[in-house]
């Protein structure tokens, strides 16, 4: 499809009409439903689980994702008119699912309906399946053709690329059936979320649109208050359900790549020599609330050491000269080093200071306990 052109611009602005039209037709507004027992009614976790479940089976299938957001949205019009028990669940969910296939699919796509029961492990026969088929047809009026979410994400998304171009070109690897994948999935994984059930399926699409395009193109929030004047929705609405998907999008974040670096930046402490010929810590550099570095430190025990401990020194020590400081400046640079390499809080410090303090002291420095570490910090390299 291009998306140049007055005509293309008509014809997306009178499909988005159509959509809205034939949503506000089907939608209705979700009622939570308490259910003082378990047994009675289908909790919101047993409905995001099924859901999963589904998806599994789109990809086992290899079936469009049009297929799977169509069975997730008979499967919550069935479930908002009819009070449904939870071992029905899996019979109900995978009878939704075949029908959207029979919905959706070509021919030759549609799975044999015995395999189906078989492979996909629900429990049911394939008379079971077609029975609860018959009810879930008759609970609907037969009507199956509806404006899902993914509808509505293929009409925003072109008409966010018919008046802006540049979105894409924020992006060099990546061509238009790719971006759209990567929405597709974000879009199916918020399905699976009961909180989302309140927002019409429009507002849904529309809010991972937003989200997208305010990382692409500066001027994203003109083109949002574009497509919500097209399709006539509610801005506070808006900002609820983008709080709500970005919440549960966080979710999706890719782990760390194996050869990421990791960079390791502790609070550096410096050694003060004490009266005793003892060595005593002290934060040089404590991150405040206006540090740039928002990393929280871990909280060290009560009775640990790790800002203030003292080595007593069982023999004599020498008075503290010119040369001997030289020698406590080089030892403390030498130690911040090591302690930064290895994060070591409360290393043998005596092994550390042995060649610069062994004519001092006539045994070597006792060590009482060790601090924790922090967590790793990945970062990324440009």
């Amino acid at each position: 499809m291009k998306f140049s052109g007055t005509l293309e611009s008509q014809r997306l602005s009178l499909l988005l009409e159509m959509a809205i039209s034939r949503e506000a037709q089907m939608w209705k507004v979700h009622v939570p439903k308490i259910q003082p027992n378990q047994d009675v009614g289908i909790s919101p976790t047993q409905r995001d689980e099924v859901i999963h479940w589904l998806a599994k089976l789109k990809c086992q299938f290899q079936l469009y994702p049009e297929t799977l957001a169509l069975a997730v949205n008979l499967l919550d019009r069935f479930l908002a008119a009819v009070k449904a028990r939870p071992k029905y669940l899996n019979c109900i969910a995978i009878s939704c699912f075949f029908l959207a296939a029979k919905t959706v699919e070509e021919d030759e796509r549609i799975p044999v309906l015995k395999v189906l029961a078989r492979d996909s492990f629900c429990g049911c026969s394939p008379a079971e399946i077609r029975r609860m088929e018959k009810i879930i047809l008759d609970k609907l009026n037969w009507d199956l053709h509806t404006a899902t979410p993914l509808d509505f994400l293929h009409i925003f998304h072109a008409i966010a690329l018919s008046t802006r171009p540049q979105l894409l070109t924020t992006l060099p690897k990546t061509n238009l059936s790719q971006h759209m994948a990567l929405l597709t999935k974000q879009l199916l994984h918020c399905l699976a979320c009961y909180q989302l059930l309140q927002f019409k399926g429009s507002m849904l699409a529309l809010a991972i649109v937003s989200l997208e395009v305010e990382k692409r193109i500066p001027d994203w929030l003109a083109l949002i208050i574009e497509l919500l004047q097209k399709a006539q929705m509610d801005s506070s609405q808006l900002i609820h359900c983008r709080e709500l998907v970005a919440q549960h999008l966080s979710a999706l974040q890719p782990p760390p790549p194996p050869n990421s670096v990791y960079v390791y930046s502790p609070l550096k402490h410096n050694l003060v020599p004490c009266h005793a010929g003892a060595f005593r810590f002290h934060p040089s550099s404590v991150p405040g609330p206006d540090s740039k570095d928002n990393r929280k430190p871990e909280v060290p025990a009560k009775g640990s050491a790790v800002l203030s401990r003292r080595w007593p020194a069982p023999g004599r020590c020498k008075p503290a000269t010119a040369k001997r400081k030289v020698e406590e400046m080089e030892v403390d640079d030498f130690y911040d080093g090591i302690k930064r390499l290895y994060n070591e809080e409360n290393a043998p410090e005596a092994a550390a200071l042995e060649g610069k303090a062994a004519s001092a002291c006539s045994s070597d420095v006792s060590r009482q306990g060790a601090a924790s570490c922090p967590p790793w910090q990945p970062v990324s390299v440009m």
